[in-house]
């Protein structure tokens, strides 16, 4: 297949939109189009490359902050602020537009958030039944795509959401506190993603393989490693990746600027230092 630019995603993502908003047009106001589903689906076995002179550009921007545990402080251009899986904190500056929560355990939620945040975004549903979110919030869409976690009486069906958010055509997934390989259904709707959070801990989530596995198959450009406790399992983690032959960054700068033009061209794990202990 020939490669796919940027350029031609943006084009072709530009003209899904187009069109979605006729169709969306006689739709309920609720109705939201996920550009990074369409292009999913659209080419789903393209390779991409950069093209040279698609050069990055503040206006297109997205800043994100690791803020600690797997807690992630995004903030779009048009200052559109989002904070994952959301236990009370979500560091210094504005308060969230949107917080994202799971329930694993408290410190990947809180009952108590801020009455200031406009959007609090459950990961686990209610009455049995899975938890749907579709919400555009200023210039970000946010969903999510359920998956199972252990608990104490078994397996809790839907327990768990990966959020992903879309920012200036970015695909950004949130795999939460995620217990299970992922099915080529939960895949398929999640999509494309650009950048995804991932949990190395190795133990009350996934064994680092099998997480390394699911990374592998969503083929985002950018990995970001997230709730890893202490030094050690990091260090564990960044070796076996290394002993693998993937691309490591470790920036002093704790926040990450990244934009469709700026992602770099081996998938490469961005560690990024943490704001606040775990």
């Amino acid at each position: 297949m020939a490669p796919v630019t940027l350029r031609s995603i943006v084009a072709a993502c530009t003209g899904l939109a187009a069109l979605a908003g006729t169709v969306l047009a006689a739709a309920p106001a609720s109705a939201q189009f996920s550009n990074c589903h369409a292009i999913a689906d659209a080419f789903p076995n393209a390779r991409i490359i950069r093209v040279a002179n698609e050069t990055p550009q503040r206006d297109y921007t997205v800043e994100i902050r690791y803020i600690g545990h797997s807690t992630f402080r995004i903030t779009a251009p048009d200052g559109t602020t989002i904070a994952t899986d959301y236990a009370g904190s979500a560091g210094a500056g504005p308060t969230p537009d949107v917080v994202t929560m799971n329930h694993a355990h408290t410190s990947h939620f809180t009952n108590f958030p801020d009455p200031a945040i406009p959007h609090v975004l459950k990961g686990w549903g209610e009455d049995g039944q899975p938890a749907q979110h579709m919400l555009q919030v200023g210039e970000v869409l946010v969903r999510n795509v359920t998956s199972d976690i252990r608990n104490y009486l078994g397996v809790e069906a839907d327990g768990n959401s990966i959020f992903i958010y879309e920012i200036q055509g970015l695909c950004i997934g949130h795999l939460g506190h995620l217990h299970q390989p992922l099915s080529d259904a939960q895949v398929a709707e999640i999509g494309r993603l650009d950048v995804v959070f991932v949990p190395v801990d190795g133990s009350y989530t996934m064994d680092q393989r099998a997480m390394m596995e699911v990374v592998s198959r969503l083929r985002a450009s950018i990995a970001i490693p997230m709730h890893w406790f202490g030094a050690y399992t990091l260090a564990d983690f960044i070796n076996r990746t290394r002993a693998d032959g993937l691309t490591i960054a470790m920036p002093s700068d704790p926040v990450l600027r990244v934009s469709l033009n700026s992602l770099p061209e081996r998938p490469t794990f961005v560690v990024l230092p943490r704001t606040f202990g775990e």
